[in-house]
């Protein structure tokens, strides 16, 4: 059994997503972990693309801390853990997640923690810096509010490792380090990390705290941003990383097989609200066809239509079990990306036929 997301295409159109959906398949289709929600198909039809990923059926940790679930420190240690492995295999493969937060941790039916949600996640090179605001404002790091004020260096990896420290700072305690709201002004937050020191909570193991700050460091050289950083931490000092990679350590917190651990209200809102329900899709297919073969049939918008068109034609359909059966060379390495410029947010390798639809096709705001 899988998941499936479903994206619509005039939506998508509509609100400037195509970019974010094709590097989204791009990054998913080059990757796999033990600890990600692994790409295994993607797919399209007239309306919608379809991605079909890994069934996690343990819910999110946001679920979990709005149901005033109290994670031991042994559970947390455990996902920290497991989110160090992620990290560090996404950083080898040059991509910044960009979103790491309690929302985008989701948990298998053992308890394992695992990362989601590729939709502005970046590839760079060697040397190379992210420029663009991109993230979830309580989790972004210093520098990305510093670069775009002041248009200094950018940032890499070690943001990442920055809202990891948050995520688990909040897994453990309830709240986040800082008070940062999505209304607040970039130069305010620029000057609360200046200012503001992150008060730990005095039950905690000192070795426990010691990463934290680490982890929460302002500054990015001395933070810490990789595996090897993490290992030679006294808090770790007992793990046996083979064993996490394994899933072999038991999880501290197992979530209830009986339960649903997410709200049933996105899926009743999709089957009552939505104007294009999945369920009503071959139904409406079948007539759209027929009223596209009609004489009288013109197109509503012939420019959303052209860039239809060209969503149908630069869709890259995948299948990771034919990927695997055919093999894999040195010559299949993931080939990263440069960082879109942040000014027009475009890819400087994308197709010419993406970037005649101009605005429609991808937005200054979706980098």
């Amino acid at each position: 059994m899988y998941a499936m997301k479903y994206m619509n295409k005039h939506q998508c159109i509509e609100r400037d997503e195509v970019r974010n959906v094709f590097r989204e398949l791009e990054i998913l289709q080059e990757i796999e972990h033990v600890f990600l929600v692994n790409l295994w198909y993607s797919f399209q039809d007239e309306e919608d693309m379809f991605m079909v990923v890994d069934l996690l059926l343990g819910g999110d940790l946001r679920y979990h801390l709005q149901q005033n679930v109290q994670f031991s420190e042994e559970a947390v240690k455990l996902y920290l853990c497991e989110m160090t492995l992620a990290l560090d295999y996404l950083q080898c493969q040059h991509i910044i997640h960009r979103d790491v937060k309690p929302d985008n941790i989701l948990l298998d039916e053992q308890g394992h923690a695992h990362l989601t949600d590729f939709n502005i996640a970046t590839i760079i090179k060697d040397g190379e810096r992210a420029t663009a605001l991109a993230g979830t404002k309580p989790y972004m790091a210093p520098e990305i509010f510093q670069s775009f004020v002041s248009g200094g260096t950018g940032y890499a990896f070690e943001i990442d490792w920055w809202s990891l420290g948050v995520t688990i700072f909040e897994v453990l305690r309830g709240w986040r380090p800082y008070d940062i709201h999505a209304s607040n002004s970039v130069e305010s937050l620029i000057q609360l990390f200046s200012t503001v020191s992150v008060q730990y909570n005095t039950a905690w193991p000192k070795d426990l705290v010691s990463l934290l700050r680490k982890l929460l460091t302002v500054n990015p050289e001395h933070r810490f941003s990789s595996l090897s950083d993490m290992q030679t931490s006294s808090y770790l000092a007992d793990v046996n990383w083979d064993s996490v990679y394994k899933k072999k350590m038991d999880a501290g917190f197992v979530p209830n097989k009986g339960r649903l651990h997410c709200d049933p209200t996105f899926e009743l809102e999709e089957m009552i609200l939505e104007s294009r329900p999945l369920h009503k899709k071959k139904k409406r297919l079948a007539k759209n066809r027929s009223r596209d073969n009609s004489k009288d049939s013109q197109s509503e918008n012939d420019y959303l239509q052209e860039c239809l068109e060209v969503v149908q034609q630069e869709f890259v359909i995948f299948n990771r079990e034919k990927e695997a059966g055919a093999g894999t060379t040195d010559d299949d390495a993931l080939e990263p990306d440069p960082e879109p410029d942040p000014e027009l947010c475009l890819d400087p390798e994308s197709s010419s036929k993406l970037s005649m639809c101009g605005s429609v096709c991808s937005s200054p705001g979706s980098c």
